[in-house]
């Protein structure tokens, strides 16, 4: 109790500090304004809603920039440019009406504004990582391909303030998707003007609560509010400074020092230390996520589902969750995790009620089946991020795959996270280490990582025509439960293939002072600042935890 209470004295003393000044040098600060510090997980590529990938690019992204739908504390969709909407009976034209708002620059945001940057993300100059995603956008993945003109997006304004989006196929989950920054509207007449240097901080402007003040690279990300944004009034926190904790435990250090109010990560194996020592700092809950291997399908080894398979049986997901993550998170024989919505579920792997064992054993079989043994070993080089608990995990898995036989050798490589992502996107790696968090509450999300026209998000190259038709046919149906159940069979389908290896189904992590208010544990692990206050902080209380838009 006495170490605690010091704890708790020394973060009081340090949290007076954090609204005086930027830690680490960042910047001018008015003495009067709310400043929250917040630990970021890595250094973001940029800063671009067409160019991002990150989870840790979309916490300041959507900062920034609103979408017709946005977060709530809860993570669950709202209303957001869009006042209001209507849907045609058969699920394909849905029609929005926009609020009034400015960009702040004073500039109208329009339909115009949207119909733009969905061409733009789309267009394949752009060179999104992330365009497939809007694919059930009528001829969105043409557009993608090159096949169609950036004009023949389904998505147009109507007039200024009513934008009308053509879907391929019905998509239940249309409102969690246009939370999601790839749907974000950009400033046309700032990005005509400057191209790709539009998201510098001399020349951006946004539609949402903050504004990009300074991007010190390795050190900060400093953003200060809005006064043009549309819900201004409920916005509490003034300016808020992001930094990359590539290092989970430092950034946990940080918060225990009061040089930052919230870190989103930490050492799953220090839950219990922390616990005890930081008491209610400690947030752990269900995430819609998924940590997976990627296997290199076009690698000669990999081509082979035997080969796939026999890695896929050896990993001993039970013991990475109990012993070496430690923090609730649960083996994972499925891609798509417990209790997403719209979902049959019940798919696994065939061999998993299989003892390791057993599972070896017959690991081994496929192995020699397809051809390796003494005289023919397996070798190939496992890649991992160098980020949060991923380098513990690399040597258990190598001694995992190296049990199944002596005559199998596994090198384990350890590359900077956004360095490893393109790696993957680029299919320049063997077997890598990942994961994928949903961006909407719906299996498709997971599943569509999985179809050839997803690539390179499909890091895989898994290409199944059996099942790239079964998930169409599957997101045509206005059934939901017969579409459920389709979706479940083509997982079925996929697991039984092997290309990607599941491994545990995520927890989100994140230690928060008890002077942030407006902080809501949620499955999607998104939490906007403007929801955000600090206690003692003027117009703190309920205002700050709620917007008009609802």
């Amino acid at each position: 109790m006495l170490r605690n209470t010091r704890f708790q004295t020394a973060l009081l003393m340090a949290a007076s500090t954090l609204a005086l000044a930027a830690c680490g040098g960042g910047g001018d600060v008015d003495s009067n304004s709310v400043v929250l510090h917040r630990g970021n997980s890595a250094e973001p590529l940029t800063l671009d809603p067409h160019k991002a990938s990150g989870t840790w690019e979309n916490n300041i992204i959507g900062d920034m920039f609103i979408g017709l739908f946005t977060d709530d504390p809860n993570g669950a969709p709202i209303p957001g440019m869009a006042e209001s909407w209507s849907v045609s009976e058969d699920g394909l034209t849905w029609r929005f009406e926009l609020r009034d708002a400015v960009w702040s620059d004073g500039e109208p945001v329009t339909a115009n504004d949207f119909e733009y940057a969905f061409q733009r993300i789309l267009n394949p100059a752009t060179l999104a990582q992330y365009a497939s995603l809007l694919y059930p956008i009528e001829n969105a993945q043409a557009v993608n391909a090159g096949e169609m003109p950036p004009e023949a997006v389904g998505v147009e304004a109507i007039d200024d303030n009513t934008l009308e989006i053509r879907l391929e196929n019905p998509a239940p989950y249309l409102p969690g998707l246009l939370t999601h920054y790839t749907t974000f509207p950009v400033p046309s007449h700032v990005v005509e003007q400057f191209g790709d240097q539009w998201i510098q901080p001399r020349n951006i402007q946004v539609n949402g609560p903050y504004r990009l003040v300074q991007w010190s690279t390795n050190n900060f990300v400093h953003v200060e509010r809005n006064e043009r944004f549309y819900d201004n009034e409920n916005v509490c926190v003034d300016e808020v400074f992001y930094y990359p904790t590539v290092d989970a435990a430092a950034g946990v250090r940080r918060v225990q020092n009061g040089e930052l109010h919230l870190n989103n990560e930490f050492p799953g194996q220090h839950i219990a230390r922390l616990r005890r020592e930081m008491g209610d700092y400690v947030r752990v809950h269900p995430y819609m996520g998924t940590v997976y291997f990627s296997i290199n399908n076009e690698h000669e080894p990999f081509a082979d589902t035997r080969v796939r398979n026999a890695l896929g049986m050896a990993v001993n997901r039970e013991f990475l969750a109990e012993e070496i993550y430690r923090d609730g998170r649960s083996a994972a024989y499925s891609l798509v995790p417990p209790d997403v919505a719209n979902y049959a579920g019940g798919v696994e792997a065939a061999w998993s009620d299989l003892s390791m064992e057993e599972r070896r054993e017959r690991a081994r079989e496929l192995l020699m089946e397809a051809g390796y043994g003494p005289d023919n070993p397996l070798e190939f080089e496992y890649s991992h991020r160098s980020t949060g608990d991923n380098p513990r995990i690399a040597p258990v898995v190598q001694q995992d795959w190296e049990s199944i036989a002596d005559w199998v050798n596994v090198d384990i490589v350890q590359i900077e996270t956004q360095i490893h992502y393109e790696n993957l996107r680029s299919a320049d790696y063997q077997v890598g280490d990942g994961g994928w968090i949903a961006d909407y509450n719906d299996p498709y999300n997971f599943l569509f990582l999985a179809e050839e026209r997803s690539i390179p998000m499909n890091y895989s190259r898994y290409r199944n025509p059996e099942y790239d038709d079964l998930v169409a046919r599957a997101n045509q149906e206005l059934d939901m439960e017969i579409r459920a159940s389709m979706l479940a069979e083509a997982e079925q389908m996929m697991i039984d293939d092997m290309p990607i290896i599941p491994v545990v189904f995520y927890v989100n992590r994140a230690v928060v002072s008890p002077e942030v208010t407006g902080w809501e544990d949620n499955i999607v692990h998104i939490h906007r600042t403007r929801f955000m206050c600090l206690e003692g902080a003027d117009g703190e209380a309920g205002s700050a935890g709620t917007s008009s838009a609802e």
